[in-house]
């Protein structure tokens, strides 16, 4: 299942008072399905589309992840990105508690708080307990005819052209396993205004359906549950439209999808010159119950060298490295970027 397919409901053993009851709040998740129906149309993934994607990285980054056939998952409170998610989650839930929704959801005073009680708690709970779990790999769709790269990608992720990329064939993922903690969304990119009237049409639609249905009051937490989760869903995978050129995906972690606790043991950290920070390591093999079609030797459709350090003497050095890293078959795909970008000395004092 999609990150933007919704969730059925929240997981019955975060509510011991309602872990007896399985078919309701399904069925109050399902009054909420027309939400996810634009993201479900507009999403490249669920409508079949399997393109490349570029992971850009430094030489030695590349080297650990062909020797260990391991991808490191970075924690999005790390990134670079974390403006783009506070501003999803700050935004959103500012937008929801200035919506009155008395008045919008037609619910007297002790349905509001209740629904308002509840939607604080989740918020609460993600940001004390899950926040710190949820991982991300950034990724770029690829052109199948491009050797080269994109010179702002080689900027900005690969040590200004000196490191190299590797480029993967989702084709052969398949499809994700429903229920799956991993998750693959392409990016959607929009201005400052365009999120944010995205989200006050969000909270609007979920209150008019909230407002035409009739759910019983012991139920009204699964309604919050769903306007938090597409906050959540919108803040993970929304960026400034000045990152377009990115065509960035992501594959995420949920950690609160996780129910079987397949990655339990997988998380790790980095020490970096921003101090320590989290990681997961997603190991590139055969995952029952997440990834069961994932195989190294298959995903990596080329090895694209940064132009910085394109030259034939790079290339053979690089495919030395394949040879002694028991990786001959990749040698074939290795290229180099022909991107007239040449290394930045520095200049002297």
């Amino acid at each position: 299942m999609q990150l933007l397919l919704g969730p059925n409901s929240p997981n019955a053993t975060q509510d011991p008072v309602l872990a007896e009851q399985i078919i309701k709040p399904h069925a109050i998740s399902e009054l909420f399905s027309p939400l996810y129906e634009e993201s479900r149309q507009a999403d490249d993934w669920i409508i079949g589309k399997r393109p490349l994607l570029a992971h850009y990285t430094s030489i030695q980054t590349l080297e650990k992840i062909l020797e260990k056939e391991e991808l490191w998952l970075s924690n999005p409170l790390f990134m670079n990105d974390l403006d783009e998610l506070r501003f999803g989650m700050i935004r959103g839930k500012a937008i929801f508690d200035q919506t009155d929704i008395e008045k919008e959801c037609g619910l007297d005073a002790e349905k509001s708080a209740s629904i308002r009680e509840a939607f604080a708690l989740y918020y609460s709970e993600y940001e004390n307990k899950h926040a710190l779990n949820v991982y991300i790999l950034c990724l770029s769709e690829h052109d199948t005819t491009d050797t080269d790269g994109i010179l702002s990608m080689w900027r900005a992720y690969a040590n200004n052209g000196n490191g190299a990329a590797i480029v993967f064939d989702t084709k052969v993922i398949g499809n994700l396993v429903e229920d799956s903690p991993f998750v693959l969304v392409k990016v959607r990119y929009a201005s400052t205004e365009e999120r944010l009237q995205w989200l006050k049409k969000t909270v609007l639609e979920w209150c008019q359906i909230v407002a035409k249905s009739v759910i019983p009051p012991d139920l009204l937490y699964v309604a919050a549950y769903q306007l938090f989760y597409l906050i959540l869903v919108f803040a993970l995978s929304a960026k400034h439209k000045g990152f377009k050129e990115e065509n960035e995906w992501r594959l995420i972690y949920m950690p609160d999808r996780d129910h079987n606790q397949l990655l339990k043991d997988k998380f790790h950290y980095a020490v970096g010159p921003r101090g320590v920070e989290p990681k997961l390591i997603l190991k590139v093999a055969p995952m029952e119950g997440a990834i069961p079609d994932f195989r190294f030797s298959e995903i990596v459709e080329r090895v694209l060298l940064g132009p910085s350090i394109s030259s034939p003497l790079a290339t053979a050095s690089v495919a030395r490295m394949l040879e002694k890293l028991g990786k001959p078959e990749l040698v074939p795909k290795v290229h180099s970027s022909t991107i007239p970008l040449r290394p930045s000395w520095p200049v002297s004092p």
